[in-house]
């Protein structure tokens, strides 16, 4: 017997809820037979909008597979994935690329600057390239709330690791997304301009209202966000509010101790 499922936006009872992205049973698998590798194994999640999530969990855990998947970056074997109203796992090839261009915004361990424009062209490059009017106002207010106002005219080159990680997520908030998704967005960063960075994404869900979800493995910056969720074998195993660092270090050992982490 199949049980249906419900949309994650509605708690099964009709009204809107706060929900950005949402996974129902999702499983994600390599291969075949006796080569089969399960990277996604019925994971259940749902994103709070307007919150900062972190994704933990060793090598393999599974953690950016699931961070892709929910981003449309990666395709599901089983399951189903929402971002906002709109089911990511139902859209055809055209209608997910202008999901991820306008509704989703991203920040990596690379920094992906093109050297040869500034700051503010980098900031303002994926609208100009989709054809969209840019809104200076809200562009104000993020090159502000990530501390850029002085920098705006200078190329990559002429700027720091740190502040060209922030030109990347001031990229990102530019286009207004509706989730913004990091994997080790500070993993290039030494720990002065990671938590530089980390403050600014902390301050863009406080000041702004963005979702962010960011995948990480250090457990001060998992402590920046509003939730840390777990990862082992594919899973969810564990998952922790308002954390600090010593209480996501000592969760890490607890997994390590029954042997999940390796």
């Amino acid at each position: 017997m199949t049980t249906a499922v419900a949309d994650p936006r509605t708690g099964g009872s009709g009204g809107r809820t706060a929900v950005a992205a949402a996974a129902r049973q999702v499983v994600k698998a390599y291969g075949a037979g006796e080569t089969r590798v399960v990277a996604l194994d019925r994971v259940d999640v749902d994103i709070a909008r307007g919150a900062f999530t972190a994704i933990m969990g060793p090598s393999g855990s599974g953690k950016s597979t699931l961070m892709h998947c929910l981003a449309g970056l990666d395709t599901v074997s089983e399951g189903r994935i929402w971002v906002g109203d709109e089911e990511v796992t139902a859209l055809r090839d055209r209608k997910l690329t202008r999901l991820r261009r306008d509704r989703i915004g991203f920040v990596f361990q690379a920094f992906n600057l093109l050297p040869t424009l500034n700051a503010a062209e980098n900031i303002t490059l994926p609208m100009d390239i989709a054809g969209r009017r840019v809104d200076r106002e809200w562009l104000g207010r993020v090159v502000e709330t990530v501390g850029l106002g002085g920098r705006l005219k200078h190329r990559p080159n002429q700027l720091s690791g740190g502040q060209q990680q922030r030109v990347a997520v001031a990229r990102a908030l530019a286009a207004r997304p509706e989730i913004i998704f990091g994997d080790e967005p500070t993993g290039n960063l030494d720990s002065r301009a990671g938590a530089e960075v980390l403050g600014f994404l902390r301050r863009s869900v406080d000041e702004l209202g963005q979702t962010i979800v960011m995948v990480t493995h250090d457990p001060v910056a998992a402590a920046y966000a509003d939730r840390v969720l777990y990862l082992a074998d594919g899973r969810i195993v564990d998952e922790m509010r308002r954390p600090t660092a010593e209480d996501v270090l000592d969760r890490m050992k607890h997994f390590d101790t029954l042997g999940r982490v390796s």
